[in-house]
């Protein structure tokens, strides 16, 4: 049976996204998600690449944009005269530059071309809304007027944290936002930050990002059934390394 599965933001840590894979039982027929991040933090963000790239040609899978690859990207382009690599550096770009000590230029092309391609959100058939961070227009992703909303924004997380759980979806006071999709899967704001290691759903906005950056695991959801697997504690798998810690 098919199963579409979402996973949750990788952030470097090729070992926890091979260990996940497996327990999820990940198959051909699956659809597999990506919420993005798939860089920065853990020692192994050009692998991660690699891998990806490479389970593109055997799998169905959807890439989503997160903010860390998009900077990733514009570090490989050197584009940007206006980049703050310090300011990167902070958030888990040093582990990324020093692991891009090691790669050849024909790689960084690839990898260049696999971050340009990435989607900023996917709507199924079932009208779920997966994208990697939110967004703000109240008509929804496709009158976004601020695309890099889709992977830096926290408002609609945040939203859906403080919303009343008995408030009804007909309350003229209800977010617009949460009734335009049947659900939205996220990453970008670690649930960590509210003291969990598993998704979270708050109204119809459900979290997959259980902290793979830094102490938590990293997660694969079944959209439908809502099981979840998960690897082990990211610092357990990269002992001496501090991830984004």
């Amino acid at each position: 049976m098919k199963r579409t599965l979402v996973i949750g933001d990788v952030h470097g840590g090729l070992r926890a996204l091979e260990q996940v894979l497996q327990r999820a039982g990940v198959n051909e027929n699956d659809l597999l998600i990506f919420l993005g991040d798939y860089v920065d933090g853990w020692s192994q963000s050009p692998q991660v690449l690699d891998f990806l790239i490479a389970l593109h040609t055997t799998h169905n899978c959807i890439f989503i944009r997160g903010n860390h690859d998009e900077l990733l990207l514009q570090w490989l382009l050197e584009s940007n005269k206006d980049f703050d690599e310090t300011l990167w550096f902070k958030h888990g770009g040093e582990a990324t530059v020093n692991a891009y000590k090691n790669v050849t230029p024909e790689t960084k092309k690839l990898h260049i071309a696999f971050l340009e391609s990435l989607q900023n959100y996917y709507i199924d058939d079932q009208n779920r809304l997966f994208v990697h961070a939110g967004f703000t227009n109240m008509n929804g992703v496709k009158d976004e007027y601020f695309p890099k909303m889709f992977y830096w924004e926290r408002t609609l997380w945040e939203t859906a944290l403080a919303l009343d759980e008995n408030m009804p979806t007909d309350n003229l006071l209800y977010p617009k936002r949460f009734t335009l999709y049947t659900e939205i899967f996220i990453g970008h704001t670690p649930v960590s930050r509210i003291g969990k290691t598993v998704p979270v759903q708050k109204a119809n906005v459900i979290n997959v990002d259980t902290g793979a950056a830094f102490k938590g695991p990293l997660t694969v959801m079944d959209a439908d059934s809502k099981s979840y697997w998960q690897s082990d504690f990211l610092p357990d798998l990269y002992p001496g390394e501090k991830g984004r810690n």
